[in-house]
């Protein structure tokens, strides 16, 4: 079965009778902060790509970690190995890897409906049916909702005893500054669980990054990281206008040709807005060739860790450089953004505490 890689230690005290969680498809822990955030012990994860566990492993040292295919792992095995019974573990969450629901269309026009990654969905159901949460979680892109094969997964929850409520929200409504809309699901075994309710204002692009050091004298390995570009490249970035500029605001000579050939796309070289929220930070948030992923008004991308807190991760949270920038980028663009997490959870758990008189928390 799966690997036990990280066992948490036995001192974890049972006698508080905080709310128990466990995150499946835990990437860097994105989704494990925002429940911790909300209250929750946060007993493991499930991960599969090694640089994440590892990143995951630098910031929650004492929960449990299975380094495996969740296809492969036995929930009845993760329940002994954590010391549940059924019904015991309070939330049940997960965010499975969602480039098989993605909106963008491949070369032939079609959307990814076989990919192999859109069956991990029925793993966190297969997990749900056995460990008999209290509750769930279930992040997902937009594109989930729409899927042929949720429609079953709803109807097999439902049959479960479990009572769903699921709707697409935009994180920059919960603390995050960036937009990011992401299905999300809550259920429990006795009723629908509200979702938190919008913030009154946003957080922009100045409020997360405005007050950082420069780069290259911060002492952050996440954000003194150095660039190399083309002379062309350095020169074309320096004129595109400062904060929320395009480069449809370059003349045209000064354009690349693939520019100027493209309908699509206009968001390449654009630079954020400071008092706007960010566009969705992705894998590739610091390449400027992937998307509006400029600094206001340096000539230069964000930085790692400037992506990591438009994601809501706190300054001191830990990635990984063993694959170097663009690997750690590639952890924070996949996360779920802990804020996000955190509203949702805090629901949850006013739900849960409410439900059992309080006793919890």
């Amino acid at each position: 079965m799966g690997e036990l890689s990280h066992r948490a230690g036995k001192s974890r005290s049972r006698a508080a009778k905080r709310l128990k969680a466990l995150d499946l498809f835990s990437g860097c822990g994105g989704l494990t902060e925002g429940m911790k955030l909300a209250g929750f012990d946060v007993l493991g994860g499930v991960e599969i790509d090694p640089l994440s566990a590892e990143s995951y492993h630098l910031n929650h040292p004492d929960a449990t970690l299975w380094i495996d295919d969740i296809r492969r792992l036995d929930p009845a095995m993760v329940m002994a190995d954590l010391k549940l019974k059924e019904g015991d573990l309070d939330l049940l969450a997960g965010c499975p890897p969602c480039q098989g629901f993605s909106t963008i269309r491949t070369r032939k026009k079609t959307t990814a409906a076989d990919d192999p990654r859109n069956a991990l969905v029925n793993d966190f159901l297969r997990f749900v049916r056995v460990m008999r949460p209290r509750a769930i979680m279930l992040e997902n892109v937009p594109g989930l909702a729409s899927f042929d094969g949720f429609k079953t997964v709803e109807r097999l929850l439902t049959e479960a005893g479990y009572q769903c409520r699921y709707d697409v929200l935009d994180a920059a409504d919960f603390g995050v500054p960036q937009r990011r809309r992401r299905f999300v699901l809550l259920g429990s075994w006795r009723d629908e669980i509200p979702f938190a309710s919008p913030l009154p204002k946003r957080k922009t692009v100045r409020d997360a990054i405005g007050g950082l050091a420069d780069v290259g004298a911060s002492g952050d390995p996440l954000h003194d990281v150095s660039e190399k570009r083309s002379s062309r490249i350095v020169d074309m970035i320096a004129r595109i206008p400062h904060d929320g500029g395009s480069r449809s605001g370059l003349p045209h000579r000064m354009q690349l040709r693939c520019h100027r050939e493209c309908e699509g796309f206009r968001d390449v070289y654009g630079r954020m807005a400071w008092d706007d929220v960010a566009p969705t930070i992705t894998a590739g948030c610091i390449n400027p060739s992937k998307g509006r992923f400029l600094h206001p008004e340096q000539d230069r991308a964000i930085t790692p860790r400037e992506a990591a807190l438009l994601q809501s991760f706190p300054p001191g949270y830990k990635f990984s450089l063993r694959q170097g920038k663009y690997g750690a980028a590639r952890l924070i663009g996949n996360a779920f953004p802990p804020e996000f997490a955190r509203h949702h959870a805090h629901q949850v758990a006013l739900y849960l505490n409410a439900a059992q008189g309080g006793t919890n928390g």
